[in-house]
């Protein structure tokens, strides 16, 4: 495994110098390991020719001869697979040699008992893999190892080895043996199935698995029988591997009875005489003729079941052994094959319901049947409902149960026999697990369920009246169309019966319907908050006021009547509660009330003893009681906190103590009764206590301590201590436990079988499950139900239908109240005591420990191990609920007083030999020393170390192993740090313990202890990992190894698997200390590769888990090709956790390298992956590896994911059309796909007729995540911007691209969300329509490529007008409305169609919902059914957020101004209203409902408000957005709608004093998003504080606003608004508020914005206020540029300029002495930008047009000298300094200085120092060694020079002051030429910066008079001819522009040009003569065109 050591031909050649007596084991493992990997890389010819060397090294260490260390297991299992890689890769003509040498070393008696295991092992896995090749050689290996196996004085590792090596050669070379040999091989395997030893048993059963499945034995039905008995019993004290082999061998065996037999050689074989006499040709058409006749098999299927069914209720079956049987039923299905056992479904079932759970031996006690009901569903909903039946075979098994069973009740045909309670109940849960598993139920569902469950609420069985309401429940949730017509019609069925249970002559079981319907209509309650768009809410306040008529009038009633009434009445009531607090907020009074009179306080007269009432008096009060308490156990489950006030819950406090007391006084009258019940009705009285104080218990659980008086705590804590640790406490006959414990009947209180088990709690806290990681979970499932002796059901609590959790969950399933009330007293103990003082739980756990030492326990063992696990339980929550308290836990559990006893307690328990209670006892004794000191730890460590050393005991060593890992675990490294080395070598030395629960519980103690240990460990890992070493090689820790007693009791206890948690631990520990080379990284790799390859699942999954860790810190080390090649195998395997565990590996794969695992595992990886989402339990960690590869890699190849997806979604019977659908557009209206798509689901037809039909359907749930991985890919590829995944066109530009292109597949996308838009699957249905409106927004603007003039999408506008049809049919529900209405506005507004005509039926659709809107009555869109109140209002904001988005898009789209003008009026109207309604609901205020909006329904505001504010918060800022638009166009219909009037086009704008009467519900809606928009952690505020500022930029505005704007109040709350967003938000938003600041100002006049208060002078008016405020913002940009990324430092410049030109905007509009203090502020603003080097980005280059207005304003005092001169000292400043900073201010420096000179006005006088020293600077920069200052001096002095030239005075001196510096600039650039280096010494820019100085020449040329050119001529020339060089050839650049320029003066000036040529030397007149000779000669041949286009692409590039 380890990729990164190197392998040579070395590692192949052994040192057996390098042994010694201590770490041989480890040397040969680690050489071992080292060879293998050599084997599988190193070229095949170099290891040809060491082939022979290393087979003797092999063979030598096989016979263990010194020095070589003995091969256990570990190294034989190396050796094999070297042996088989060397023979693989290398010759194999030695093969029989080295199987000889093996063969002598197995037969040698003198050999060592390993070495002769080691050859069998090797042997046995050369055979399993060459045998084919040497089948020559099978018969010595048969000869063998039969021999071994007949001796039964031999060794049993050596028996059990010889067994295997024959099983694992059968298959490969089984044909070689004969008959006879064969016959005696299946003679000793059966005998072997009945072996003392449970691995013979083991390796007897696989190797008649083998013979089987080799077809070498004879199948019979007597052979079966004795197999399949012996197998059976066997189950009972067979271990997890050993079940596994039985099981595995029936169920081949039994799958083999099903084989076809050929009817026609079967006569013919056994009567040969008789072909002649039959021989005519009738005869033979007989034969060959008979169709009808089934194929005959050697069982039928019926016979086949009934093997393992007359098991089942064969009198003396255990527990075990049924959960066993039931292990081979689910093995069976598994090998008949997912499509045998779909259409064999219904005589399964059959088989199962009148077989097994209709049996008399099934059904003998209650026990019985809660186990068979278990066993049974766990078949059917584990095994065959989750992993066998697809899609159509759940939908044919739900109708196979409800047509053949739940329809059958009651019988309607005389002497038919309906089906039985138990059988009913079993076939509704699988029937809800098959609806949640679906998550959809389709109409022939629906069809087959709808009326037999209401039917069936009315049965007189308890049990199927609440399973049938549960399943109504998730009937219902699944089908929510159904649920407003099912809530209705159980409640006209209640009416009835409490109308008939009035009548007199009613029959006896209108009670019973009463309360079933009641039940239903419970359930069907508690799905309304899970579906509140279906149901209105009116329907909930009248069930309550029919409970409260009910409970009204029970008093007028006989007790029996009244019971019915009550019970019936607080059921609903219960259900009620689940709807949350909004709608119990109105109803609380009143049911305060109602819960005061159900529970009062008890009178003097009550109290007394017996008090007059009979027994069906008491049961009536309690039943009264514990059904109103069941009310306000769910009302504190669904409105705390928000209803559990103080108040409250000290009120509910009272009420429960006053239940307390009652049931407390009906204990102590009837407490003789109650000890030894023996009548019905005593213990129906009995049952209905226990009923009662559950309920008490449970509420004050639930209500919390706060509210709790001390007293009551105490009184709790007493009542619950004696209930569940009292010798009492139990309910049963003491006598008769005394019987059974001195009869010696009793073993365990775990092997009880009454249900009742003593009272042993059943709560979690008891660890049962082993391995629960590793182990498959209908494995731990059916291992539970063997070791559980109390089994709970859904009809022990009736609250379980009332609850409000989500209906696709699994029931909440209780036990009997008798046990439920122990689990609630533990809970209620546990979450009271560590709440109390020191004294008082030193009082309560002394009084725990007492109790579990009773001396009266000791007269009946069964309540004393009860009570013992009981007082465990609780001291264990209780010390795992002192967690949140911290120091008061500490205070409490950490004194003396308290963990001394309880540590002498725990420590005396830790020595019992019940694993469960020292499994409780460890746990516990963690958490304690987690709460104690670091003396109190140590002092225990040292006593545990005592005790083992003491103690020989295995049971007390197992249990102090169990206490160091705890203490570990619970404590941590540091406090036990000094004690870790002494803990390690004592666990150590625990591990080489032979008995294998000590070895066991020290290494899993190990594990925990290093993990705990974490860094402290380090030191310590070389030693543990080369002892892991030594104990995987004992022979005493392997699965068939140590004494015989060791091997049965070993039990599943899989020492390499918590070895390899250990390794796991080091792992964690080692870190990236991993990708070190060295021998720590090298052993722990080569341990891990060795336990990938063992055979027990559970190590190979911990195994995995250590490879998915070692990914974390380095993958190098790890062959990815190899690992991945095995993950991939094991997604097809049957094991679920291997699948699992690989899903996470190649989940951490595809975080750290999705590219790697596209190369290596391709798309065949993707699509295996895609398949296995149909499995519920692997679906998270899929869809968890499938999207990040997806995101990592889609860009890369969208076209390749869109395939995979599109062949995903091609295998689904999701994609039948709804019922709806069809109807609208029939059969003819389907395309090709759809009709190929459309199988058999609304048909009458089998579920799956074939194998491969059954694999190659997809789940929906499959089809889902595939329409999502296209969402994601759109969503993906838009977000990269890349142009040819949009644009065809530009694609085939590009080579290679335009397949790949997105664009190319919008054909295919179309089509599969078109298919997805008519599914029968809701949630299909709408990623169909999210995928249609990815395709319209991404797509929108994209071109055809092949017709220019119009759009790609134009041509599919017929498919998306199909696709969007269908969710406008009948059985659309809301959401899918709602999502096909944006998709409507979306198209619209996407300018694919801009003309309206051509919009079509979308245009029409989209209307008509504005129609309906419109209207203030319920909505009913286009054919769907009429919708309840909240779904209307969803739809109506829906339809407003689609217009909304297209008037915001008609601001940049003219087109939909045609689409909106009609409707305006409405829309604004609507577009208010809905503001309105919004800003109600969200204050929860009754405020501005007076008027609402036809949405919401005032009956129910609070419930509205919870489930409408979603939608509306997702939709208002739309609606926001598009009024902002309608007021920027100053639209009248809006301003109407704000002052509540009739729009009207021509309404008056006139400003109102007080604003319009809506203005100050919008300014709320504002002030709040913009209030949220302050804070950073609201990831959605950017748009909405964008949205809102543009509203308040119109909203401030007096037609608007009025005054009411300036309000003091009003006013100031938004300018701190306003400056807290200047400190919070981005630069865009500030932008946006500097435009809003703007608006505010400018839209009033003057004597409004100087309203002040006299007093305060100007400082307070609102103008000046606002001024603040810009200037705010331009100081903050300006000062927090530090904070600047180079992609928001354009924004950030954009803001400072606009907040100064908003400063200097406002400065207008005040009085001029304060404008010209304003102007100096915006001054000194600007300075300091100008002076700041803090930010490498250019601020100022962007942001000088504020300077140039800063400037520009009226100027009354001359300040310019000063500004000047602040930018020009900043140019001295970074005079001499380098960097990116300093070049970066001296230009933008330059730049502002040259603004300033040429902007002031002529009036104003220049001061003559700054303008020479500005000119001086701009000189000096013209020589600048940088080019990009040199150049923006140049630019500089040519503006300068240009002004001066064009009449402004001041400047004329700056042509005296710059021309000599441009001389200068010339003549060094001359200069720098003439050096001879090369004409490429000048850059861009410095050819830049001289062409600039030439025209600054020519400027001053250009503005000469004639008569002075000369002379300015004379001074220019010069410089010119310096640039000349002719002869260089081309030309340099330089050159060629001195002679353009010197070519145009002479153009333009002829005379002066002459006159200065003349005047020239004769070398500066022949250079010039030369150079323009040149020019002119060569003007035909290279024109100056050229240059001069060069100069202007130059230029346009800068």
């Amino acid at each position: 495994m380890d990729a990164s050591r190197p392998t040579s031909i070395e590692d192949l050649k052994f040192d057996v110098s390098a042994l010694n007596s201590e770490n041989n084991e480890a040397s040969v493992f680690q050489w071992l390991s080292r060879c293998e990997q050599s084997l599988r890389i190193l070229p095949e010819d170099d290891i040809k020719a060491v082939q022979s060397g290393l087979e003797a090294t092999l063979i030598s260490i096989i016979s263990a001869g010194p020095p070589y260390p003995v091969p256990g297991r570990s190294i034989r299992q190396l050796l094999a697979r070297s042996f088989i890689v060397l023979f693989e890769r290398a010759q194999t003509r030695s093969l029989f040699d080295t199987l000889q040498s093996l063969s002598r070393t197995t037969n040698d008696s003198k050999s060592s008992v390993q070495s002769r295991i080691c050859s069998l092992f090797v042997t046995g896995e050369i055979m399993a893999a060459f045998g084919s090749q040497i089948m020559s050689f099978m018969g010595e290996v048969t000869t063998s190892t039969v021999k071994l196996w007949k001796q039964s004085n031999t060794i049993l590792q050596i028996r059990y080895h010889a067994i295997r090596a024959l099983q694992r050669s059968i298959p490969a070379a089984g044909r070689a043996i004969h008959d006879a040999t064969m016959k005696d091989i299946i003679k000793l395997a059966k005998a072997g199935l009945s072996d003392k030893a449970v691995v013979i048993q083991k390796a007897s059963a696989l190797t008649l698995l083998a013979v089987y499945q080799g077809g070498r034995g004879v199948v019979s039905t007597s052979e079966i029988e004795t197999i399949v008995s012996a197998c059976i019993r066997g189950l009972e004290a067979a271990d997890h591997s050993t079940r596994g082999s039985f099981t595995e061998l029936v169920a081949s065996v039994l799958a083999l009875t099903q084989t076809e037999v050929a009817r026609a050689v079967e006569p013919s074989s056994r009567k040969p005489g008789k072909g002649d006499a039959d021989g005519d040709d009738g005869g033979d058409s007989t034969v060959r003729t008979a169709p009808e006749a089934p194929t005959p098999t050697i069982m039928t299927l019926q016979e086949m079941l009934n093997v393992l069914g007359s098991w089942v209720v064969r009198a003396g079956t255990t527990k075990k052994m049924r959960a066993g049987l039931v292990a081979m039923y689910a093995k069976l299905f598994m090998a008949m094959g997912a499509s045998f056992v779909e259409s064999q479904y219904p005589q399964i079932v059959a088989h199962l319901f009148s077989d097994v759970v209709s049996h008399p031996r099934c059904t003998a006690t209650r026990q019985d049947i809660l186990l068979i009901r278990g066993l049974v569903g766990t078949l059917l909903r584990g095994v065959v409902g989750i992993r066998m039946l697809s899609e159509q075979g759940q939908i044919s098994a739900i109708k196979a149960l409800s047509d053949g069973y739940l329809r059958q009740w009651p019988a309607l045909m005389p002497g038919r026999e309906p089906p039985s309670s138990r059988v009913l109940v079993i076939a509704l849960n699988e029937v809800g697990g098959l609806l949640q598993q679906l998550g959809n139920a389709p109409p022939p569902v629906q069809d087959a369920l709808a009326s037999p469950l209401l039917e069936l609420l009315s049965h007189p069985s308890h049990s199927v009246r609440l399973t049938s309401a549960w399943v109504l429940k998730v009937f219902c949730f699944a089908a929510p169309l159904r649920l407003a017509r099912s809530v209705m019609n159980v409640w006209d069925l209640l009416q009835k019966d409490l109308a008939s249970l009035l009548v007199p002559n009613a029959t006896s079981n209108v009670s019973q319907k009463l309360l079933g319907h009641s039940y239903g209509l419970a359930a069907l309650v508690s799905v309304i908050s899970r579906r509140p768009l279906y149901v209105s809410y009116d329907l909930s306040a009248k069930v309550l006021d029919t409970a409260v008529q009910l409970l009204k009038r029970a008093g007028e009633h006989d007790i029996a009547i009244s019971g019915v009434e009550i019970d019936a009445a607080w059921t609903c009531i219960s259900s009620l509660m689940s709807l949350g607090p909004n709608f119990v907020r109105a109803h609380l009074s009143q049911l305060l009330v109602l819960w005061r009179n159900a529970l009062p306080k008890q009178t003097s007269k009550e109290i007394a003893p017996m008090g007059g009432r009979s027994k069906g008096e008491w049961e009536f009060l309690l039943r009264v009681r514990e059904s109103a308490l069941s009310a306000i156990l769910n009302f504190l489950a669904h409105n705390s906190p928000t209803l559990v006030t103080l108040d409250v819950a000290r009120r509910l406090s009272s009420l429960l103590s006053n239940a307390l007391n009652f049931v407390n006084g009906f204990v102590t009258q009837y407490r003789n009764e109650l000890r030894e019940t023996v009548s019905a009705e005593d213990q129906k009285l009995m049952l209905r206590e226990s009923m009662l104080r559950r309920r008490v218990f449970q509420c004050f659980t639930a209500l919390g301590t706060p509210a709790l008086q001390e007293s009551t705590q105490i009184s709790l804590l007493e009542s619950a201590v004696a209930l569940f640790a009292g010798a009492d406490g139990a309910i049963g006959s003491s006598a008769q436990a005394a019987i059974v414990s001195s009869s010696g009947n009793f073993t365990s209180v775990w092997n009880a079988t009454d249900g009742y088990a003593y009272g042993l709690t059943t709560l979690e806290a008891i660890s049962l499950e082993t391995g629960s990681a590793t182990r498959d979970l209908t494995d731990l499932t059916l291992e539970k139900m063997t070791r559980l002796p109390i089994f709970g059901s859904l009809e022990h609590d009736t609250l379980s239908v009332c609850e409000g959790k989500s209906p696709d969950t699994s029931p909440r399933i209780t036990a009997m109240a008798p046990t439920a009330v122990v689990d609630a007293a533990i809970e209620l103990f546990a979450l009271l005591l560590p709440r109390q003082d020191l004294p008082t739980v030193e009082r309560f756990v002394k009084e725990v420990i007492d109790a579990s030492k009773a001396p009266r326990l000791e007269r009946n063992m069964g309540r004393k191990g009860a009570v013992m696990v009981n007082a465990l339980s609780g001291i264990l929550l209780a010390l795992s609920s002192a967690a949140q308290n911290g120091r008061h836990a500490r205070a409490t559990f950490g004194a003396s007083q308290v963990n001394q006893p309880l540590c002498a307690f725990l420590k005396d328990v830790l020595l019992t030999g019940d694993p469960n209670v020292r499994s409780l006892a460890s746990d516990a004794f963690g958490r304690l020393a987690g709460y104690a000191d670091a003396t109190f730890i140590s002092n225990q460590i040292t006593s545990l170390v005592e005790l083992v050393v003491a103690n020989r005991d295995s049971n007390a060593r197992a249990g102090c192993s169990s206490a160091f890992g705890a203490i570990y675990t619970h404590v941590g490294g540091l406090l036990t740090g000094p004690l870790l080395r002494t803990t390690v070598n004592v666990l150590m030395s625990l591990s080489t313990d032979p008995h294998p629960t000590v070895h066991y519980h020290a290494l899993m103690a190990l594990s925990q202890v290093i993990s705990a240990s974490s860094l402290s460990f380090s030191p310590l890992i070389a030693s543990t990992l080369v002892m892991l070493i030594k104990v995987y090689s004992l022979d005493s820790h392997e699965p068939e190894g140590g004494t015989l007693q060791n091997i049965n009791a070993r039990g599943d206890c899989s020492v390499p698997q918590i070895m390899c948690q250990c390794i796991d631990a080091i792992i964690g520990v080692l870190g990236p200390e991993l990708a070190e080379p060295g021998k720590t990284r090298s052993l722990t790799l080569d341990l891990v590769n060795q336990f990938f390859h063992e055979v027990d699942e559970e190590t190979r999954v911990q195994s995995i888990r250590c490879v998915q860790h070692i990914l974390i810190f380095e993958s190098e080390p790890l062959l990815v090709s190899a690992l991945i090649a095995h993950f991939r195998s094991n997604l097809s395997s049957e094991e679920r956790p291997l699948k699992l565990a690989s899903i996470n590996v190649l989940y951490a794969l595809v975080q750290k390298d999705a590219f790697t695992l596209s190369k290596l595992g391709g798309d065949k990886l993707v699509e295996d992956l895609f398949s296995m989402l149909d499995d519920p339990s692997s679906g998270e960690g899929v869809r968890g590896v499938i999207t990040s590869w997806l995101q990592q890699t889609v860009m890369h190849g969208p076209s390749a994911w869109i395939d995979l997806c599109q062949r995903i979604m091609s295998k689904s019977t999701a994609f039948q059309p709804s019922s709806g659908a069809t109807t609208k557009t029939g059969a003819s209206g389907q395309d090709d796909e759809g009709e190929a798509l459309s199988v058999g689901v609304a048909q009458d037809q089998p579920a799956v007729g074939g194998a491969g039909r059954a694999s190659s359907i997809s789940r929906w749930r499959t089809q889902l995540f595939a329409l999502q991985c296209l969402h994601l890919i759109c969503t993906t590829v838009a977000q990269s911007g890349l142009q040819e995944h949009f644009d065809l066109r530009y694609a085939r530009t590009t080579k290679g691209t335009e397949k790949i292109s997105l664009a190319s597949r919008i054909p295919d996308l179309v089509r599969m969300a078109f298919s997805a838009s008519a599914a029968y699957v809701t949630e299909i249905r709408l990623e169909g329509l999210v995928v249609i409106r990815d395709i319209i927004e991404i797509f929108s603007h994209s071109p055809d490529p092949d017709y220019p003039e119009a759009l790609l999408l134009e041509q599919y506008q017929a498919p998306i007008t199909s696709a969007l049809t269908p969710a406008f049919s009948s059985d659309s529900t809301p959401e899918i409305l709602a999502s096909a209405i944006q998709t409507c506005a979306s198209f619209i507004g996407s300018g694919i169609v801009k003309e309206t005509g051509r919009m079509g039926r979308i245009l029409k659709l989209l209307t008509s919902t504005l129609q309906q809107a419109e209207a203030s009555t319920t909505l009913t869109i286009g054919d769907a059914q009429e919708l309840s109140p909240n779904a209307s209002v969803m739809l109506r904001v829906a339809v407003l957020a689609g217009w909304a988005d297209l008037e915001v898009a008609s601001v940049s789209k003219p087109y939909l101004k045609d689409v909106l003008n009609n409707h305006r009026r409405v829309l604004s109207t609507l577009w208010i209203a809905s503001l309105r309604d919004y800003a109600s609901i969200h204050a929860d205020s009754e405020l501005l409902q007076e008027a609402p909006s036809g949405s919401v329904d005032l009956a129910y505001t609070g419930m509205g408000r919870e489930i409408l504010l979603p939608y509306y918060s997702g939709s208002w800022i739309k609606i926001m957005h598009a009024v902002a638009c309608s007021m920027m166009r100053n639209d009248p219909a809006i301003l109407a709608a704000m002052d509540g009037q009739e729009p009207s086009l021509t309404a008056s704008k006139t400003p109102q004093t007080e604003g319009t009467s809506l203005y100050p519900v919008i300014l709320g809606l504002v002030f709040e998003a913009l209030a949220q928009g302050t804070d950073a952690s609201l990831s959605t505020s950017r748009p909405s504080s964008a949205v809102a500022l543009k509203t308040l930029r119109s909203l401030v505005r007096p037609e608007y606003s009025g005054n009411a704007l300036f309000e003091p109040s009003t006013f100031s709350e938004l300018v701190g608004l306003f400056y807290r967003m200047a400190l919070t938000e981005t630069p865009d938003i500030q932008g946006i508020l500097v435009d809003t600041i703007i608006s505010i100002v400018t839209s009033r006049d003057t004597k409004t914005l100087l309203r002040n208060d006299p007093n305060s002078g100007l400082n307070d008016a609102p103008i000046t206020q606002c001024l603040r405020l810009c200037g705010y913002i331009a100081r903050n940009a300006i000062n927090s540029k530090t904070l600047l990324s180079a992609s928001s430092a354009g924004a950030w410049a954009v803001l400072i300029r606009d907040s100064l030109v908003g400063f200097m905007n406002i400065a207008r509009k005040l009085p001029a002495a304060a404008r010209e203090d304003a102007r100096a502020i915006a001054a000194l603003l600007y300075s300091v930008l100008l002076k700041d080097e803090t930010s490498e980005s250019d601020l100022i280059q962007p942001s000088l047009p504020a300077l140039k207005v800063i400037i520009d304003s009226d100027n009354d005092v001359d300040t310019t000298n000063v500004d000047d001169m602040r930018c020009v000292e900043t140019l001295c400043d970074f005079r001499g300094r380098e960097g990116p900073v300093p070049r970066l201010k001296v230009k933008n420096n330059l730049l502002a200085t040259v603004l300033i000179l040429t902007s002031v006005p002529n009036s104003l006088p220049l001061s003559q120092a700054v303008l020479e020293h500005s000119c001086f600077l701009i000189s000096e920069k013209l020589g600048d060694s940088q080019s990009e200052i040199a150049l923006t001096a140049a630019h500089c002095a040519r503006t300068l020079i240009a002004a001066s030239t064009s009449g402004v005075l001041s400047l004329r001196p700056c042509i005296r002051l710059l021309v000599p510096g441009l001389i200068s600039c010339i003549a060094n650039a001359a200069a720098f030429l003439n050096k001879g280096e090369g004409r490429s010494e000048l850059d861009v820019l410095q050819l830049q910066a001289i062409e600039e100085v030439l025209k600054c020449f020519q400027s001053l040329f250009q503005v000469t008079p004639e008569g002075n050119r000369a002379r300015t001529l004379a001074i220019i020339m010069p410089v010119l001819i310096l640039l000349l060089d002719p002869t260089n050839a081309p030309p340099a650049p330089p050159h060629t522009t001195a002679v353009t320029f010197l070519l145009g003066y002479a153009a333009s000036s002829s005379a002066a040009f002459k006159e200065v040529a003349g005047r020239l030397d004769s070398s500066q007149r022949d250079i010039l003569e030369s150079s323009i000779r040149q020019a002119v000669g060569g003007i035909n041949e290279q024109p100056v065109a050229p240059s001069v286009t060069k100069k202007q692409i130059s230029l346009r590039s800068f």
